[in-house]
């Protein structure tokens, strides 16, 4: 496990520093170098799309997701002060 969690840091930072290192303000003066912000823009995509997509299957595979519908309803048990409804809402007047 610790292996694990090591190997992950080691790649979610090479996944963080990588994009640094393409220095996109000091592109060549090539017919392609207008293409090296779309580039750097789509690796970086990506990459933390791709590690956003490991890191959900690993809260799946963890058991993070069950019994969803259960946990929505607990706010609905918090007891607190309304503050949405105005007090001339609730006057019994407005509902006789």
């Amino acid at each position: 496990m610790r292996r694990l969690a090591l190997i992950s840091l080691a790649v979610a930072l090479l996944a963080l520093t990588w994009p640094a290192l393409a220095f996109a303000h000091d592109q060549p003066e090539t017919k392609q170098s207008r293409w090296v912000m779309a580039d750097w823009m789509m690796d970086t995509f990506f990459i933390f799309g791709g590690l956003a997509f490991v890191a959900f299957l690993v809260a799946w595979k963890a058991g993070h997701f069950q019994e969803l519908d259960g946990v929505g309803s607990v706010p609905l048990y918090v007891d607190e002060e309304d503050y949405y409804t105005p007090d001339w809402a609730l006057d019994e007047e407005e509902w006789n």
